[in-house]
């Protein structure tokens, strides 16, 4: 698993961090990682598939409307670029 140093924080910052991560019941370390993940994995973060989903929910579309869609695929394997 990565590791991950933080260099030149402040004491106040490094008190504060201990006061917090007290408060919740967990190490220092648990709670820079907590932090860490709250800030770039937000609950809200937008999920591509649940958006698809839920717009083709609201547009009434179903598994049959999609699957109409299959047959006319062109499944023909690309081909490959040539430079000569």
């Amino acid at each position: 698993m990565p590791a991950v140093t933080i260099r030149n924080l402040s004491e106040a910052t490094h008190r504060a961090l201990k006061v917090r991560a007290a408060q919740h019941g967990r190490s220092t370390e648990a709670e820079m990682r907590d932090i860490l993940e709250t800030a770039v994995r937000p609950e809200t973060r937008l999920r591509l598939g649940t958006a698809l989903a839920e717009r083709s929910r609201r547009l009434g579309l179903t598994n049959e409307d999609i699957d109409a869609f299959s047959p006319a695929r062109d499944r023909t394997p690309a081909e490959p670029m040539s430079f000569e």
